[in-house]
């Protein structure tokens, strides 16, 4: 009977989920801009926050960000005119603030794309 006890115990601690929030609070995410390659980096963040808007036939503002050609377009505009993918990350005022109606990207994705929009912005 006691070791079915400890058997239990080892068994029920051993069940234990994270809870994702407590683990890494926000503002606490690792940045990592040592890559801030467009297949690596950019195009995985473009795709998680900004192509549920700007895909398909009818894509916001007519504003396509589906692929590279689409994007690398979006990224030569220079921060402050109509269309900056910089500016529209960080919020410029002179520029739409995306994600529409939901919270700046962090810092260190903004800092990735900014990186890469530098670089090039290259098809790597």
């Amino acid at each position: 009977m006691k070791y079915l006890f400890i058997i239990a115990l080892i068994i029920l601690t051993a069940c234990y989920y994270d809870n994702e929030q407590a683990l890494y609070p926000p503002g606490s995410e690792i940045c990592d801009t040592t890559i801030y390659t467009f297949s690596g980096a950019v195009f995985p963040i473009i795709s998680s926050s900004c192509t549920s808007c700007h895909s398909g036939p009818a894509p916001q503002n007519g504003i396509l960000l589906i692929d590279y050609n689409t994007i690398s377009a979006q990224a030569k505009i220079p921060a402050g005119q109509p269309g900056s993918l910089y500016g529209s990350i960080t919020h410029d005022p002179r520029n739409f603030a995306m994600p529409k109606n939901n919270s700046q990207l962090s810092n260190c994705k903004i800092l990735i794309i900014k990186k890469w929009i530098d670089a090039g912005p290259l098809d790597n």
